[in-house]
């Protein structure tokens, strides 16, 4: 944990599974401190969200201290369940929901996320990174992209969340490069940009071929001396470029923009370039802060 010992005016937090994040923040909006910690919403029981904040933002609390938050402090088993909001609906939903809290100058409030009933779908974090992107670029029609663990992919029309679907891609890379045979074959770190592509090419052009080309992989370790690099970046490929030819409905012949971590973000613009569509590329975690910053601003009038 990392922080400095300021006055906060309000606090914004991105609390996620495994980790959290804070901003002490002035009243324009300027941030004055960062604090994290591994203190994770998949550590915590219910009555343990406000000691693990307090430990990280405590210092930056001497008065009454409004705290936004987003992400999976807000789930079923976060601080308290903030409900979803189905689409079509706004990119930052309505109806805040406070947490209860002990501290008598500490009020939480928590973002809600939202979800699709038909195909079943939700999200809840990447709503307020949404908005953020739309608070600096008014106006935005297209599709924005979300790489991740699980990457979404969200069409926004008129400031509304249309529809968005899910891919378990970062999770399926992760399990297949770790827990299946795979795991002998695929390195734990370094790249191999031609792997990569050719990975890409087979997954974009023949996404049924998957699981038989995933096996490949192996076989091309033992019979062709495939390096462990390679055929991780081999996998990724394949991963990736199954997921653009499942998603082509959501990106062919819209406006782009892909959030997220700088590296796989680059992965994702890489591949859409291959297919005639550029991207750009927006900075995840100043997005996230400007979302929150939406939400404060909004509930504050």
């Amino acid at each position: 944990m990392t922080q400095n010992t300021v006055t906060a005016d309000w606090i914004a937090v991105d609390w996620g599974t495994s980790n959290m994040r804070a901003w002490a923040m002035s009243a324009s909006g300027t941030v004055l401190a960062e604090a994290t910690s591994d203190q994770g919403m998949g550590k915590l029981t219910k009555d343990g969200f406000e000691p693990a904040l307090l430990s990280a933002v405590g210092d930056w609390i001497n008065g009454p201290t409004t705290v936004i938050a987003c992400g999976m402090v807000g789930s079923r088993q976060g601080w308290i369940e903030a409900p979803y909001v189905a689409t079509p609906c706004g990119t930052l939903p309505d109806g805040l929901v406070e947490a209860p809290t002990l501290h008598t100058d500490l009020t939480v409030y928590v973002i809600p996320g939202i979800k699709q009933t038909n195909p079943a779908d939700v999200m809840r974090g990447e709503e307020t990174q949404i908005s953020g992107f739309l608070a600096r670029n008014p106006g935005w029609d297209g599709v924005i992209c979300l790489p991740g663990t699980h990457t979404k992919w969200v069409h926004i029309s008129a400031d509304e969340v249309v529809s968005f679907q899910t891919f378990m891609t970062g999770e399926l890379f992760a399990t297949i490069a770790n827990e299946t045979v795979l795991r002998h074959s695929i390195a734990a770190d370094g790249w191999d940009d031609a792997a990569f592509s050719a990975g890409l090419d087979m997954g974009i052009s023949r996404p049924e071929r998957l699981a038989a080309r995933l096996f490949s992989l192996r076989a091309n370790g033992l019979l062709n001396d495939m390096p462990g690099n390679a055929a991780r970046a081999q996998l990724s490929g394949l991963l990736i470029g199954t997921e653009l030819a499942a998603a082509k409905p959501y990106w062919l012949g819209q406006q782009i923009a892909v959030i997220g971590d700088s590296g796989l973000s680059k992965l994702y613009i890489t591949a859409l370039a291959t297919q005639a569509a550029p991207a750009m590329q927006v900075n995840a975690q100043a997005i996230t802060l400007a979302g929150l910053t939406t939400a404060y601003k909004r509930m504050k009038g």
